[in-house]
């Protein structure tokens, strides 16, 4: 299994960014996916999941309403877009095979500050 995320950066306050996680090894299409991150100091926290076909998806209280799950299933392509982020968003970002990170890519670094 090989989950490769990018397109993470230093952003401002109010920025947006979108995350990608490419991957192979297993039946994407047929597989659960969440992001998970880890904030400096701090413990992995699940992000976001999203069914198999995408129509269903879960998020976070502390993102709700920010971020986006999505998934091409053509591509085997995991997407997170996240909009309006604050300071406390800044982690690193990992796509996982489960909601808690048992299994994740190397991750990408989201820095939001000014």
């Amino acid at each position: 299994v090989q989950l490769v995320e990018s397109g993470g950066g230093l952003v401002q306050p109010g920025g947006s960014l979108n995350l990608s996680c490419v991957t192979s090894g297993f039946t994407f299409s047929t597989a659960r996916l969440s992001w998970v991150r880890q904030a400096p100091g701090k413990g992995l926290e699940w992000v976001s999941t999203i069914s198999t076909g995408g129509t269903i998806t879960y998020y976070a209280d502390s993102v709700k309403g920010r971020f986006a799950i999505s998934r091409d299933n053509a591509k085997s392509t995991l997407y997170l877009q996240m909009n309006s982020l604050r300071p406390d968003d800044t982690a690193v970002y990992y796509c996982a095979t489960d909601s808690k990170g048992s299994q994740k890519g190397q991750g990408t670094q989201v820095t939001v500050s000014f």
